[in-house]
């Protein structure tokens, strides 16, 4: 899950309008077969590196041609959807993990097993394919994976006399604290955004919804002590107050990559840009830790990235030169490659090259993904963060109560997921 991606959307709407229709752009019998791929990454960090790859696949294969079209990731699912209903969808999507059960459920991706794009499926960590799956059916192979992680400057925690990242967030609060004092920085600055809100949830055994259960928890007891521990991370010495602006996002990260703040929680999406900031000139500066254990002694945060998927509606022989352009992306060369690229983590053992394991930032967020938690597979699963999205920064304001907020939240995401209880 990408946040923060900019983009002019004159541009991307004009430019999928052009492109839309993947599927029906038929190469002639005598000619190559037309392929067009959406891709979601950063125009500016990751696409290159992708395009480059697109020309490689073409020179392999002169009997297929790949229309590359850059969609900002926070229109792409709309886009998406609206296409796929409607007069036709892009042969391939790099598809956000969360969005596979609703594609699936609609029958706008194709079933893969058993196709030549998973032929290696041996090779991937099987809790990415078991999240490319639905009702057991495999629609995706997984391209690129991420988790959420604190990250911190190792130069700050030193100068403030500790040794190693905490492991509690009441730890954390304490760092906080001593890195205010011996350093003058605020030690912690969290974000009010739900998707990594979600971490404190974890840590506290819940999630906004039981899918098993079919019950909504995001007004639990235990969620309530979740976000509770969360909100505390606004107010205190060291702390950051919460901001909750438009451009967050973009203030918090900031403030980090050049050392006006010890620690964020953030994904690997960020590796490049955390290299640019004058704090990690020095990439071995840059320290990367499990999030913080909630009061339930569980730590973790959600399992992202984005898998390519193909879409069901193109004819036979886009489907399968769709099917080969992902396998050559997903190959192990092409995502060693990638991983070297853009500093992304790849989804599949053989591509951990010693190269790939030699950017500090690859190799700390490695070590975290065990502890990442698999996201439910049901259809309606990432809309349950925008009702939250809408009220935590209230909360994390001041504009309205924690109770209050949790209470509005959880109306609207009753309206999101039918037949589930509060």
């Amino acid at each position: 899950m990408r946040r923060g991606i900019a983009a002019s959307a004159l541009v991307a709407s004009l430019a999928l309008t052009a492109t839309a229709c993947g599927g029906s752009d038929s190469g002639k019998s005598d000619g190559p077969v037309t392929i067009t791929w959406w891709d979601t990454s950063n125009a500016t960090n990751e696409a290159p590196t992708y395009k480059a790859l697109v020309q490689q696949f073409e020179a392999a294969n002169k009997d297929i041609k790949v229309k590359y079209v850059n969609v900002p990731f926070d229109q792409a699912q709309n886009k998406f959807d609206t296409a796929a209903g409607a007069t036709g969808a892009p042969d391939i999507l790099r598809s956000e993990v969360g969005w596979t059960p609703a594609f699936a459920k609609k029958s706008y991706f194709l079933p893969l097993d058993g196709t030549e794009a998973l032929s290696d499926q041996g090779k991937f960590e099987p809790n990415l394919i078991k999240q490319a799956q639905y009702e057991g059916k495999t629609y995706g192979v997984p391209f690129v994976t991420d988790t959420l992680a604190l990250v911190y400057n190792k130069a700050l925690f030193k100068k403030a006399g500790i040794t190693e990242a905490p492991k509690t967030w009441d730890e954390l609060k304490a760092d906080a604290a001593k890195i205010k004092t011996k350093t003058k920085v605020d030690g912690y600055w969290g974000s009010t955004q739900a998707y990594y809100a979600q971490t404190f949830l974890y840590g506290e055994g819940t999630d906004t919804v039981d899918v098993a259960a079919k019950k909504i928890t995001v007004n639990s007891a235990a969620a309530k002590k979740a976000y509770g521990t969360w909100l505390s991370l606004f107010d205190g010495k060291g702390l950051h107050k919460a901001d909750a602006t438009a451009d967050a996002y973009a203030h918090i990260q900031d403030a980090f990559v050049n050392g006006k703040v010890a620690a964020i929680i953030q994904g690997p999406w960020e590796i490049t840009n955390f290299y640019k900031g004058s704090a990690f000139k020095d990439k071995s500066n840059l320290g990367i830790a499990t999030v913080p254990a909630g009061s339930a002694g569980k730590a973790g945060a959600p399992t992202g990235g984005h898998n390519l998927s193909v879409y069901a509606g193109s004819d036979q022989d886009h489907q399968a030169a769709a099917l080969k352009f992902v396998k050559f992306m997903t190959s192990a060369q092409a995502q060693e490659t990638i991983a070297l690229k853009n500093s992304t983590l790849p989804t599949r053992s053989d591509a951990y090259t010693g190269k790939v394991k030699a950017d500090p930032g690859i190799a700390g967020y490695q070590g975290v993904l065990a502890a990442a938690q698999p996201r439910p597979a049901l259809p309606e699963y990432s809309s349950l963060w925008g009702p939250l999205d809408t009220e935590l920064p209230k909360v994390a304001s001041g504009k309205e109560s924690l109770d209050k907020g949790l209470d509005n939240a959880e109306l609207a995401i009753s309206k999101l997921v039918d037949g589930f209880s509060k």
